[in-house]
Order: structure tokens, then C-alpha cells, then sequence
């Protein structure tokens, strides 16, 4: 399998499933606005975690996680905040995780969840 939408929605699906087993409760996939999308919206130990995923075939342009810059933080700190609000939950702890999903040799997808991985951005 090469990259492109195709490992973009296995990494989606496999990320998921690696919350899952670590105890978080998936609330929503693919929350849109006109500002951007968060891949995966969950529950975990009381917060509402925001969850970038981020799938890469090869280590070229760098570990996936690094691709969350500062202007896609800033961006999903937008979206963030737009969902907390439409659900009425401003003011709910909230933190952004980012899952990085690598595609290594023999076809084996890699999967690392960062907690935490950054602070809302103004």
C-alpha cells in the first residue's frame, strides 16, 4: 500500500481502534466546519480529547506527528472550540492528543498515541 487517501482512512480506522484499547470513548469521526476537520473527537478519563491523525508510508517528510504545525494547532483549537460550544460543553476539560500511524516494512502499521501533544493555540 502507498500513501494517499487510502492509508489516510486505514490510519483513521487503526488510530481509533488504539484509543479504544487505551480506554478512550470515541464521540465523533470527521467533525467539519468551513474552518477544517478533527479526525476523531473522544472521551478519556473525564476529557474531551481532540485527536489529530496524522499517516505516513515512509519516514521522507519527517515522524507524522511533526506535521501538526503551529498553524494546524491554531486551527484545531478553532474547531475545538466551535464543537464545545454547538455541544454546549464550554468549559469541559479538553486537551489535543495527535496519533501518529506509520506504514513500516511488510505492510505493518506503526501506531503511537500523544497525549497531550500541544496547547490550545490563540
Amino acid at each position: 500500500m502507498r500513501g494517499g487517501p487510502d492509508l489516510g482512512r486505514l490510519g483513521e480506522e487503526e488510530a481509533a481502534r488504539a484509543l479504544k484499547r487505551k480506554g478512550y470513548r470515541i464521540l465523533e469521526r470527521n467533525f467539519s466546519s468551513s474552518a477544517g476537520e478533527i479526525d476523531i473527537i473522544a472521551r478519556h478519563r473525564g476529557v474531551i480529547v481532540f485527536v489529530e491523525v496524522k499517516s505516513r508510508a515512509s519516514g521522507r517528510f519527517g515522524p507524522p506527528q511533526a506535521a501538526v504545525d503551529s498553524n494546524k494547532q491554531r486551527r484545531l483549537t478553532r474547531l475545538a472550540r466551535e464543537w464545545l460550544t454547538q455541544k454546549g460543553l464550554v468549559g469541559t476539560p479538553a486537551r489535543f492528543d495527535v496519533v501518529s500511524v506509520r506504514l513500516e516494512e511488510a505492510a505493518r502499521l506503526e501506531v503511537e498515541v500523544f497525549e497531550n501533544a500541544f496547547e490550545a493555540q490563540d
